[in-house]
């Protein structure tokens, strides 16, 4: 069984939160962490690398990420890209062989009012392994 942490980035204010999160329990648990982007071409309304992504858009943007909100803890995350929505990606890389999930409550959606966006919500139903959901403030 892995020790895998993972977290779901997105590039929200959120994501930046559960990357900390997740950061702290790697570190407390002497386990890896592993970032994951999901993204899909054509791309989806609202994510902040538009509806022309390519994959080296995609690692572009989660380096720069993992590099804004880890700061000297960067190089202890690895930065993976999945090519699909954000749900099944994430339960996907999950299935793969992961200790923990980490995301946020929620993320770039429009709808504000609400406790758990709708990829925090899936992946809370259908995760096969504990997931940690690290609220918006």
């Amino acid at each position: 069984m892995s020790t895998d942490i993972l977290v779901g980035i997105d590039g929200s204010e959120t994501a930046g939160r559960a990357l900390v999160c997740a950061l702290d329990v790697a570190a407390v648990r002497g386990a890896p962490l592993r970032a994951v982007l999901t993204w899909s071409s054509p791309g989806q309304k609202g994510r902040p690398f538009g509806p022309l992504t390519t994959e080296e858009d995609a690692q572009a943007f989660l380096a720069e990420f993992v590099d804004r909100v880890a700061g000297d803890r960067a190089s202890l995350v690895d930065a993976v890209t999945v090519n699909d929505l954000p749900a099944p990606g994430l339960l996907e890389q999950a299935e793969a062989g992961a200790a923990l999930l980490v995301v946020g409550s929620r993320g770039l959606g429009s709808v504000k009012g609400i406790l758990l966006g709708s990829v925090s919500r899936t992946v809370v139903e259908r995760s096969p392994i504990p997931v940690v959901v690290v609220p918006h403030v």
